[in-house]
């Protein structure tokens, strides 16, 4: 697993899924809309503090955003959130 990769994959998905521009999701997590892009494009390691400022922004877990797209884990999508049926 190319954990780089993985992020770059994950931060675009569900910031379309939001309906976010790059822009858009630079400005709510406080960071340049460039370093967001060279984030997407695999050009630029991040630091935890941004790691955890872009998974805020995004409303998910710090560690969905380094769940490889392409395993299933126990059974169960691991990306989308829980949900209570209760």
């Amino acid at each position: 697993m190319n954990v780089t990769h993985v992020f770059a994959v994950n931060v675009r998905t569900y910031r379309k899924r939001l309906g976010l521009s790059q822009e858009a999701l630079a400005e709510k997590s406080h960071l340049h809309r460039t370093y967001i892009s060279s984030l997407e494009l695999e050009k630029r390691n991040i630091s935890l503090k941004n790691v955890q400022a872009i998974s805020e922004a995004l409303g998910v877990e710090t560690y969905r955003l380094f769940l490889d797209p392409t395993v299933e884990y126990d059974g169960e999508d691991k990306r989308e959130p829980a949900r209570d049926d209760s």
